[in-house]
């Protein structure tokens, strides 16, 4: 029999931090499962609801039991779902949409107006049980361990990202080494691309970069050049795809001027606030730009499974594990910038 209660992290007051709680298990609907959860992965995310920023006080009411990077297994089935077992191993799609608008009814279900996200609009999955829409259930193949299952949700955003365009035989150009960027450079490398260089200003992070990519180039912009980069790998204009993941200006600022005339950019990274943009720089560069948000629904799941179990290794872009009682010490770690993904269990 499943208890009546459970432990979870709660944003329970407008201030810095997050609290454990014991909040009711949820009640599931017909088209839910109650998934219990085995591990979580901190977002960036999660850490603007930590720190309680301006974003996240205009966004995210509270009391909230917060985070979306999970694995668990169901353990409850509404009446009428199909398709799925108790038992069964699973992760999840973290936006939970409409169906009326002109993109779900399309099939675009990625860009429904309406989409909420658990852990920011509805209860997340920071608990030992998460009711989730059957819908919205990813079922993990046995070769996919939770660790990774937990994860499969920022690999999403780099996979929609790094499969923007064509990347067979192309030089790619990523900014931002954080766990997103990295793991979109083994995407790139995975998917055929030539060169792939990624930039920051975080040695640490550049450090993990190449642990996780040994085949990736990177470039400390502060301390190198990226034009001799560019000369260093013998690019005659410079790089034909760029994957902007670091929401710093200067570093797309760089990006436009090292891609080739007809570069493609797709932006993932948001910059705080607006931006100044040399719009005419893109214009006459015949640039081509693409917004991505979150994962196409379901395309970008079933990719990245598909190439985790065609030999795509992002593990080592997990660096910490901790106990879910000590969420506040992998919070800290996140927050330090020396850490690639961290994972709670809750098991």
């Amino acid at each position: 029999m499943r208890p009546n209660t459970m432990k979870a992290l709660e944003k329970s007051h407008p201030k810095e931090g997050l609290w454990m709680v014991q909040a009711p298990v949820p009640e599931i609907g017909p088209d839910e499962v109650l998934i219990k959860i085995n591990k979580t992965g901190i977002c960036g995310t999660d850490i603007h609801i930590w720190n309680w920023d301006d974003w996240a006080a205009a966004t995210v009411p509270h009391p909230m039991i917060t985070g979306h990077e999970f694995a668990g297994e169901i353990v409850e089935i509404g009446r009428d779902v199909t398709g799925l077992a108790v038992g069964q191993r699973c992760s999840g799609e973290g936006h939970l949409i409409e169906t009326d608008s002109r993109q779900s009814r399309a099939g675009k279900f990625h860009l429904d107006p309406g989409t909420r996200g658990i852990g920011v609009d509805e209860q997340g999955a920071f608990a030992q049980y998460l009711k989730l829409p059957a819908f919205n259930v990813i079922p993990l193949p046995d070769d996919i361990p939770d660790d990774i299952g937990a994860i499969l949700d920022p690999l999403g955003n780099a996979v929609h990202t790094a499969l923007s365009f064509d990347l067979l035989g192309e030089d790619v150009l990523i900014t931002g080494a954080g766990p997103i960027g990295i793991m979109a450079a083994a995407v790139a490398r995975h998917a055929g691309a030539r060169n792939v260089v990624i930039t920051d200003v975080n040695p640490d992070r550049l450090f993990l970069a190449e642990h996780v990519v040994p085949s990736v180039r990177p470039v400390n912009v502060s301390r190198e050049d990226l034009n001799d980069v560019v000369h260093e790998l013998g690019l005659r204009q410079g790089f034909d795809v760029g994957l902007e993941m670091s929401g710093n200006q200067a570093a797309m600022d760089q990006m436009v001027e090292a891609l080739v005339m007809g570069g493609k950019i797709a932006l993932l990274g948001i910059p705080p606030g607006k931006s100044p943009v040399d719009w005419s720089r893109i214009v006459f560069k015949a640039i081509t730009i693409k917004g991505v948000y979150g994962r196409e629904m379901f395309e970008t799941w079933y990719k990245m499974i598909a190439m985790l179990q065609n030999g795509l290794d992002v593990s080592r872009v997990i660096t910490h594990r901790f106990a879910v009682d000590d969420f506040a010490q992998g919070f800290e770690t996140m927050k330090s910038g020396q850490s690639g993904k961290v994972v709670l269990n809750w098991s």
